[in-house]
Order: structure tokens, then sequence, then C-alpha cells
């Protein structure tokens, strides 16, 4: 169900990004490509630091006396954001791609399956300080006060819906799923499913019991969420229509967010884009211009994204390549 969702919203973003670029013009907006030429492949550079933040958020996700090698999670967050960024997964592929990755390489997998659980709602949990910045922006700048007790609202609804996912994990999210399948399952090897989920559940529980831990790993995920408004801001510099730091900082995170909201269209396709659209004229920038600078910070895609998508493709196969002659014999 899950998967047809995601491949409705990828058609539906699909089809409302091409709707947009026709609408605001191609042949400007490839104008604009142009004229800054090699230069936009800045962009991803800039944007790099942000994948390191958010690997250091996950490394504080696990039990201390069994922490990952640092290079084994910078390439699984690396080929699962890719994942998540350019499959229609709901993000949540991507997430579990994390937690196998780890285990080929001999890692625990009750923590790696916590870590990877508690990560995803550390994600959730650092766009509430993000959208709160990015709405005291709008508000400082004095663009729509409406605009910004909505998305106020927004969040806080989103906080209190995060707040209840962290109330469940703590009391046994696996475990009561398990249980609730098992009454009626009747495999003889459910018992040590359930067992397995309730093990994951004791993980989950001692990360959120290490409190210091825990927040670090939020601040370091919002850290990594605000850099990103680097690339916003040089994106605009290099199409020859710079703005402030702060107006990048307004437009990054609000776009973000509804962006973030959207999840069930991969990659916020055409989401995104109408983001930009609404917020850019608010600090000066033509639609045409805001669509373009869009799509120039997509450029991370191609260079950072498909790598990482590729790469995992290529460990998975020689995986199965190296699993096959035992199933066959």
């Amino acid at each position: 169900m899950i998967r047809i969702v995601s491949y409705i919203g990828l058609l539906a973003g699909l089809l409302i990004l091409a709707v947009l670029i026709v609408w605001q013009g191609i042949g400007e907006i490839v104008d604009l490509l142009v004229a800054s030429g090699f230069s936009l492949l800045l962009l991803p550079i800039v944007w790099l630091p942000s994948l390191f933040f958010a690997i250091i958020s996950w490394y504080y996700l696990f039990p201390v006396e069994r922490i990952p090698p640092f290079k084994e999670l910078s390439l699984a967050l690396w080929m699962g954001r890719a994942i998540n960024t350019l499959l229609p997964v709901a993000t949540i592929g991507g997430e579990i791609a994390k937690a196998r990755l780890l285990m080929l390489w001999g890692r625990d997998g009750i923590d790696a399956s916590a870590s990877v659980l508690v990560d995803k709602t550390v994600q959730a949990l650092a766009l509430v300080p993000w959208a709160i910045i990015g709405t005291a922006l709008l508000v400082y700048l004095a663009i729509d006060n409406e605009l910004a007790k909505l998305i106020l609202l927004g969040t806080f609804l989103l906080g209190l819906g995060i707040v209840g996912f962290v109330i469940i994990q703590r009391a046994g999210l696996f475990g009561f799923i398990t249980r609730f399948i098992g009454k009626f399952h009747t495999s003889d090897g459910w018992g040590q499913i359930t067992n397995k989920a309730q093990d994951v559940d004791l993980i989950v529980k001692e990360i959120y019991s290490n409190k210091k831990r825990f927040f670090a790993s939020i601040i370091w995920r919002t850290v990594g969420l605000v850099w990103q408004t680097s690339e916003v801001w040089l994106a605009c510099y290099l199409l020859g229509y710079p703005i402030s730091l702060i107006e990048a900082l307004m437009l990054k995170s609000l776009t973000s967010i509804i962006t973030d909201i959207a999840f069930v269209i991969p990659n916020g396709y055409g989401v995104q884009e109408g983001g930009y659209l609404m917020l850019g004229p608010f600090i000066g920038l033509s639609p045409e211009v805001a669509l373009t600078i869009s799509l120039a910070t997509r450029i991370r895609e191609l260079s950072v994204d498909l790598p990482g998508l590729l790469y995992w493709h290529n460990i998975e196969a020689k995986f199965l390549l190296k699993k096959s002659p035992k199933t066959t014999s």
C-alpha cells in the first residue's frame, strides 16, 4: 500500500513540477542555469558538511560500547539518503537500507534497527526548531504574519505527533506489534521474532534514557539543516540574484518544512518548487528566478545521491552473487 501511494505521489509530483516549469517559461529557466555555467557545481560541495553533521547525529544513537566505525556510518547514511531521495519509498526505505547495510558489514542487527528507528524520530524532532527558526524570521522580516501563524500551528501539531510516537516507542512498539500479530500467526518461529523485537525495544529505551546523547543528536541534526542555508544563499548569488543570509535561512527553512510535510511525494518534486514560488516573491525574487533556484539545488541529486544509489545497488548485487551458490547447492 505504501509503495502504491509513493508511486502515485511520484507521478503527481513530477506532473506538478513539469506544469510549473512550463508555466514559468522553460526558456528563461534554462537561460538562467546556462548563464551560471559550471559554477553551480559548487552547490553540492557547499552542502556536503550537512551530511557530515547527520552522520555525527546518528553516531550518538548507538550504545556507547557498540558504536560502528565512522566509515560504515558514513557510507550507510549516504546510501540510505540516496534511496530516500531518488526512489519512491516514502522516506522509509532508506532507513531500512541503513540498518541492513550495517548488518551486512557484521554489526548487530538489534542495535542497527533500534538506532535507525530513533534516528528517524530525531530527524522529525529536528524539524520543530527548524520550523520555528524559519517562522521567526518570517515575522522578523515582516513578510506575512498570517502565514507564520499557520506554520506555527502546523509545527505544534507535528510536535505533538512526534511526542506521541516517542512515547509509543518507549512503551515497546516492536514487542507490541509482534505479540499482536502472534495471536493470528501460528508459525513455530514467530516466538523468536517476538523476542528479537523485544530486544530492539530494550535498546530503544536505552538510547532514550541517555538524554545527553539523545539531545546532542537532535542538535547536530538541526545544525545540519541550518547549514543547508548556504546552498540556497550561494545558488542565489551564482544566479545573479543575491539575498541576505537571513532571507536565505527563512527561504530554506520553510520550503524544507513544506517538502517534509508532503513526504508521500518522493523528494518533494513539485512541492519544493511550489514552496519557492510562494516564498521567493516575498524577498524580491521573481517566480522564474525562485523556481530556477529550486532546480539548481537539485544538482546535488545527480552529483551526490545518484552515485550513492548506484553504490548501494553494487553492494546488494555483490551480496546476492555471494549468496547464490549457497542457495543453489
